[in-house]
Order: C-alpha cells, then sequence, then structure tokens
C-alpha cells in the first residue's frame, strides 16, 4: 500500500525526458533560472483520497504539476509559444496513450472523475529573484488515481 511517491515523480519524468523536447528535466522546483531552451520541472500539488475509495482500503488521488519553461528572450521570439505548447500537446498524449504510468497508477484521470483534469495553464513567471530571468510557462496539472493506497480499519 501506499502511492510509491519517487515512482510517480520518476514516471512523470522519464515521459518528459522521453519526449525529446527538454534541455533539462527536474525532479522538483528549480530555484535558479535554468538558462535557455526548454525546461521542465515536477512537483507534487495535491495528496488525498479519490472519489470512489473501497471499504477497506482508500484509493489515493496525487495531484502533480509539470511545469514547461522557456526563457523570454529566447530568438526567435515567435517560436516561444509554438515549441511550449508542441512539448505539452505530446505530454498530453503521452499521458493519454499510458493512462496507467506502465500499472503505476489506475490511471491519469484525463477527463476529471475525480474532481481534477488533465489541463494545462499558460503564464509566466520569474525565477531566480529580481536577477533571475522571465519564463514563458505552461503548466500541467496531472491527476493521478492510485488503487487501493492506504488500509482503512476499525
Amino acid at each position: 500500500m501506499g502511492i510509491n511517491s519517487r515512482a510517480l515523480v520518476d514516471a512523470l519524468a522519464s515521459h518528459a525526458a522521453a519526449s525529446g523536447h527538454f534541455d533539462r528535466v527536474a525532479k522538483h522546483e528549480p530555484k535558479n533560472a535554468p538558462g535557455m531552451g526548454l525546461s521542465a520541472s515536477i512537483w507534487v500539488q495535491h495528496i488525498g483520497p479519490a472519489v470512489g475509495s473501497g471499504l477497506k482500503s482508500t484509493s489515493g488521488l496525487v495531484v502533480m504539476n509539470l511545469r514547461v519553461m522557456s526563457d523570454m528572450v529566447q530568438e526567435p521570439q515567435d517560436d516561444i509559444d509554438p515549441l511550449v505548447m508542441a512539448a505539452v500537446d505530446d505530454l498530453m498524449a503521452a499521458y493519454s496513450a499510458n493512462f496507467t504510468l506502465d500499472g503505476l497508477v489506475r490511471c491519469v484521470d484525463l477527463l476529471g472523475m475525480s474532481g481534477t483534469a488533465l489541463r494545462a495553464d499558460a503564464g509566466y513567471l520569474q525565477i531566480g529573484g529580481t536577477q533571475g530571468g522571465m519564463y514563458r510557462v505552461m503548466v500541467i496539472t496531472i491527476p493521478l488515481i492510485i488503487n487501493d493506497a492506504w488500509e482503512q480499519s476499525a
């Protein structure tokens, strides 16, 4: 039982690295500006019970974030959004095609049966304080449902 946290992070990092889009994939939120090229970082956002748990065990809902980042001073600037979007598109396709992460989870909750669906939201982020860089980002929210994560007892 349990959620096997290291394996979850490793599986998501493996998908990102295998996509071929990223110059670097971090299994944490970076504290320093990652540099030019596309970068990905992965971290946990939420852990709790999943809807549809049984009476002997509780299924887990683990919501992970994967942030795709591109430095805003990269040239040509017209390529920044298309490159970020292409990386997100390929990762969404990977999660749809391998929605059990090779049997590690019941499913990537693609459509939100747990209340949180797979999605990506865009924005901007300054990394590294006032001396850091401004990045164009898309954060992919990846809800994972894990069967029988925690035992129940009276």
